[in-house]
């Protein structure tokens, strides 16, 4: 590599270091880093801004921002006191329950939407039901950031990478359901089983307190039930129009951001109280992060790591698909796994060509996905959802730090990795 990519390789990494000590905030080492490569000349304002490949991902960005207006504005409704209540309810005050009702929940809807607008809907909820229950939030969190980014991977639109990878592998929507999904459904079953462990001391149960909780009429928790129906139609446009993605051709930033414009617009919601619920910390922080693991794409580093692990494969599609799967998972456990993918996937669809392009050669391309997308479990920085829970989490005085996340994150990766490592043996290989 050239001295320019070694100074960018220590510049990332010295800020992925005070991030993950948290020296300093998170967002001052995004940001310090970004300023650092630019100032390096390792990426320049042109690839940091406007680079679809190497530049700050303004999709991304976007879809977050018009989420987290429609979220600010469902949240005066009292709509997520009211879901609250009745998870609470439905799990009858057990906190272990309640943690498999939203778990459950949170995997099924990341499956149908993105996991990132799955986590903005769940958090406001969690915050309460947990506070109605007097039980710690930040497992709970922890655990909903984990099921969406699994829940996730088992379709081509709840993650973005499956989107990269499906555009250039020819895969459509029901090949991930028919090759994902069946995994994933194992992979939740068993952290559902994992979450009883990994978070036990979060399950004390309080009789008195669910009693409490059982006694209450969760539809007295509506204070604006004209603002709920204008807020419920346009969020559920949007959603259809996620899911129309590839019929209407409107990407989910565009969607998220006119939803937003018109439910303010539309009702008696001020710009000010619209505005007020957008975490901007955690927006800034991504797009630090972007220009950082950007200037790694620009200076060659990511392609010629994806390039070494490829090379040592020497054309064999089981040792292939193998050092895709756990080569990803370690990456993803420290960039954002968008720009990974984008640089990784041209690779990809040359080793697929040359195997022939068969089923058996396919495996190549799930493999890229699973490990992508699980391999962002790993740490708290891993995957879009966990910057945007912790970031939610700060802002309600309940701090996740980097390695309260990770500590959880590297067994959840570890175990669900290493169950899809024979689920791609038998199914494709053997």
């Amino acid at each position: 590599m050239s001295a320019l990519a070694w100074l960018s390789v220590a510049v990332f990494l010295g800020a992925y270091a005070l991030i993950a000590t948290e020296r300093v905030h998170r967002v001052a080492a995004a940001l310090g880093g970004a300023g650092i490569m630019l100032l390096i000349h390792a990426t320049d304002a042109e690839a940091a801004f406007f680079s679809p490949h190497t530049g700050v991902d303004w999709n991304v960005v976007f879809l977050l921002l018009g989420m987290m207006v429609i979220v600010g504005v469902l949240k005066q409704t009292g709509v997520f006191e009211y879901l609250a209540i009745w998870a609470a309810k439905r799990a009858r005050g057990r906190p272990y329950r309640l943690m498999v009702l939203l778990v459950v929940i949170t995997a099924v809807a990341s499956a149908l939407l993105d996991n990132v607008t799955t986590v903005l809907l769940i958090a406001p909820v969690t915050f309460l039901v947990c506070e109605r229950l007097a039980v710690p939030v930040a497992p709970f969190l922890i655990a909903e950031a984990m099921a969406s980014n699994i829940g996730g991977t088992a379709t081509l639109v709840g993650d973005p990478p499956n989107i990269i990878i499906a555009s250039r592998g020819g895969l459509t929507f029901n090949d991930f359901l028919v090759h994902l999904a069946p995994l994933i459904v194992l992979l939740m079953v068993i952290f559902v089983v994992m979450c009883r462990f990994l978070f036990r001391k979060a399950f004390t149960h309080d009789p008195a307190r669910a009693a409490d909780v059982m006694a209450l009429d969760e539809r007295e928790a509506i204070t604006d039930r004209k603002l709920l129906w204008q807020s419920l139609i346009v969020l559920a446009l949007v959603l259809v129009a996620f899911v129309l993605h590839p019929v209407l051709h409107y990407e989910p930033s565009v969607v998220a951001i006119l939803g937003a414009g018109f439910l303010v617009a539309a009702t008696r919601v001020t710009a000010e109280e619209a505005i007020s619920e957008v975490e901007w910390p955690t927006l800034t922080f991504f797009a630090g992060l972007f220009v950082m693991v950007g200037a790694l794409v620009e200076t060659g580093v990511i392609e010629q790591i994806s390039r070494a692990a490829v090379e040592a494969t020497q054309g064999r599609t089981a040792v292939a698909a193998t050092g895709l799967l756990w080569g990803s998972a370690a990456i993803s456990a420290i960039v954002d796994n968008i720009p990974y993918v984008a640089t990784m996937s041209p690779i990809v669809a040359d080793l697929v060509n040359a195997a022939g392009g068969g089923e058996q050669a396919r495996v190549l391309w799930w493999a890229l996905a699973l490990g992508a997308d699980l391999g962002g479990n790993a740490t708290a920085v891993g995957a879009a959802a966990n910057v945007v829970v912790i970031g939610i989490a700060a802002r309600n005085g309940t701090p996740i730090s980097f390695w309260g996340f990770t500590k959880y994150g590297l067994v959840v990766t570890l175990v669900t990795v290493a169950v899809a490592t024979p689920y791609l043996w038998l199914r494709y290989l053997v």
